[in-house]
């Protein structure tokens, strides 16, 4: 009698692995090493299991297989971010890109871990996982990324190109940016305008602050370091460096803020002032994140798209773990595009606050922002 495709297709998928195992008279498990090719099995074993596949027709479920390699990938995302809603971004973007690829997530924070013990959590990690995100300001440190990079762990920083020749990177293009930030202002009429820094360890900062100072410059515009506070990302740091500008004898008719945290504190500062946003004071911040519509009028900022850039820094990094080891190891530096979002914290500067820099402005740089 003779059996349909069909019905050879049925008795083949009805043997199991246990099936063939006990056929080879080896383990389970041995069994899925020489199906998926990995080393460390012997010879005579490797054998028998493939003359048991061969006799017993066993055809393996190529998906499930897929599925179980993708699901023993562990990937570690490791964050020290102040920013609340920019972690929130990070945190979606991270979820979906490793749901997607069915890999495991690890999600650590290491804010009250001092140097050494970061380094003695990096060295840890490094023996439990495939590879490691590192977002700012981690992404920043030579301890953390040398710890991961001996171990031969792949790594992928978010939005720093601070290592781009020994991992790789998702980012955006920070000085731009900033530059059309500040040629919006300038297109508005405002020409004295404030600017409250990033944290001085992150390249970001740097960046933004050089995208301001280059946007100046093609305007004509002097560089007047009283209109320059130091910020750290974080809300509080925003108050402190409002309060210090609008305090000027002649303060900014605008200030943009290098995050949304901190432009959120400046509106905060200004109502408590008595001031109209935008009537009396333009507000500008960085990221798009929630903090951006927290606040009312909500606040004309630069789009930095945080989750996509986690999501595509998981498709980098698993791209990495999975290359064959016959392959050549390189650094991908991504760089995806940014978007000027416009709302209603811009408006056109009164007659008193658009009056130009007095003569003989300070022309000086920002001791630590540079690199």
């Amino acid at each position: 009698m003779k059996h349909s495709p069909k019905a050879a297709r049925r008795k083949a998928s009805a043997i199991t692995i246990d099936d063939v195992a006990a056929h080879a008279g080896v383990s389970a498990m041995t069994v899925s090493r020489v199906i998926n090719g990995h080393a460390g099995v012997r010879e005579g074993n490797r054998a028998r299991v493939m003359r048991s596949v061969r006799e017993l027709d066993y055809r393996p479920n190529l998906a499930a297989s897929t599925l179980a390699a993708a699901q023993h990938t562990c990937i570690a995302l490791i964050y020290t971010n102040p920013s609340a809603s920019y972690l929130r971004e990070l945190l979606v973007g991270a979820l979906r890109g490793s749901t997607r690829a069915a890999a495991q997530l690890v999600i650590a924070t290491w804010d009250e871990l001092g140097t050494q013990a970061r380094r003695d959590a990096a060295r840890q990690l490094a023996n439990s996982v495939a590879g490691v995100i590192l977002p700012p300001p981690l992404c920043e440190s030579n301890d953390i990324v040398d710890e991961f990079v001996t171990a031969g762990i792949p790594v992928v920083s978010i939005a720093s190109s601070h290592f781009s020749d020994r991992l790789s990177c998702v980012r955006i293009d920070d000085r731009r940016a900033s530059h059309e930030m500040v040629s919006h202002l300038i297109a508005h009429g405002h020409t004295r305008i404030g600017y409250i820094t990033g944290d001085p360890n992150q390249t970001a900062s740097a960046h933004r602050w050089q995208g301001y100072r280059d946007a100046l410059a093609d305007a004509g515009i002097g560089y007047d370091d009283t209109l320059i506070q130091p910020g750290y990302f974080t809300y509080r740091s925003g108050l402190e460096a409002a309060e210090r500008l609008l305090a000027l004898h002649l303060p900014p008719s605008a200030i943009f803020a290098s995050n949304d945290d901190m432009a959120s504190a400046v509106v905060s500062v200004a109502h408590r002032r008595g001031l109209d946003v935008p009537r009396d004071l333009s507000v500008v911040g960085f990221d798009d994140t929630s903090a951006s519509t927290m606040v009312w009028p909500e606040l004309t900022t630069i789009h930095q798209p945080v989750a996509e850039m986690a999501d595509t820094a998981i498709d980098i990094l698993l791209r990495e773990i999975r290359r064959p080891a016959s392959s050549v190891r390189g650094t991908i530096n991504q760089v995806l595009s940014h978007q000027l979002v416009t709302r209603a914290s811009v408006a056109r500067p009164t007659r008193s606050a658009s009056r130009q820099p007095a003569p003989g402005a300070r022309h000086a740089g920002i001791a630590g922002t540079s690199r």
